[in-house]
């Protein structure tokens, strides 16, 4: 043989190497850090519950704003890379005399060629149901969760009302595009706590930063005692939950800037909270199937209650 085909052949060897165990590395390898550990006691964010009186939200709307669609493999590594839902909700906690609004979603003009679906209508009741909030909570500052928010006519009158953390105000970068007006929040106060916070009857925070800095999870407990757990994008679908396997290390490293051993320890947390109390309903930012079957035994309500 030649020695030039056997050098050629060589390289071509060594470059397939390199290139499988880098696809492996960054596409399909998603295995739990051994040092992934999140601190989460239901019962103690229960005991909280207990301690605040009034009443509890009756409901719990969700509004299905729109759709972005993403490789299996970006929302669980090593899934593959059929193309996948990733539905983009609201959520309203309604009171008999008052509502909180979880999550703003985002405009057509934030979504722009990645929205494969946008349903105006839903929007339009969002944005009015902001205009009436008691209270409005964002998971995590990325622009499909606060987008909504930032992009609102009436801005100023909704701030008073609206508890972004300090690391939600403190990483505006995470948020672009979706970005809020030059000095809309120069006076603001952002909400500081530490572990869970109890913001209302029913109703409370965990910090779980990871995904962002300013990533939280929201505990609900309706009036009827059920229990739901809206998780933001620690879970983008119950699956990373289910099988404890993170997005690609493509998506973490390069898109997202994860702290991928946070979020591990999140998710080990949700498993275990699962196993042990399996009729809280742990909602994933962006499931349809979750969010679908929610809807069907009636522990969601579809669209927002409001005119």
């Amino acid at each position: 043989m030649p020695i030039w085909v056997r050098r050629t052949l060589i390289s071509i060897g060594v470059l397939a190497v390199v290139g499988g165990a880098a696809y492996y590395w960054l596409v399909v390898e998603s295995r739990m850090p051994s040092d992934a550990e999140f601190a989460f006691d239901i019962n103690q964010v229960r005991r909280a519950i207990a301690a605040v009186p009034g009443d509890k939200p009756a409901t719990v709307e969700v509004e299905h704003v729109g759709s972005f669609q993403f490789p299996a493999t970006a929302i669980v590594a090593g899934d593959g890379w059929a193309l996948r839902d990733m539905p983009v909700y609201s959520f309203r906690l309604a009171y008999p005399d008052r509502s909180i609004i979880v999550d703003t979603a985002l405009n057509e003009e934030l979504g722009g060629g990645n929205l494969v679906t946008f349903d105006a209508e839903a929007y339009t009741r969002m944005m009015s149901a902001m205009t009436s909030a008691s209270l409005i909570l964002i998971t995590h500052e990325h622009m499909d969760h606060i987008g909504g928010l930032t992009v609102h006519p009436d801005l100023v009158a909704l701030l008073p009302s609206t508890a972004l953390t300090r690391e939600q105000v403190e990483h505006p970068e995470r948020s672009l595009p979706a970005r809020f007006p030059e000095g809309a929040l120069d006076d603001y106060q952002p909400l500081e706590y530490e572990q869970f916070k109890v913001v209302a009857p029913g109703v409370a925070l965990i910090k779980a930063p990871g995904h962002t800095p300013g990533s939280q999870m929201v505990y609900v407990q309706k009036a009827n005692g059920q229990e739901l757990l809206l998780i933001g994008d620690v879970a983008w679908h119950y699956r990373n939950i289910e099988v404890l396997r993170e997005r690609a290390r493509l998506v973490t490293r390069f898109f997202l800037n994860e702290d991928r051993t946070a979020v591990f320890g999140q998710l080990a947390a949700l498993h275990e909270l699962h196993l042990a109390e399996p009729d809280i309903a742990i909602v994933p930012g962006h499931d349809g199937g979750i969010v679908d079957g929610l809807l069907e035994a009636g522990i969601l309500a579809r669209g927002f209650s409001v005119e």
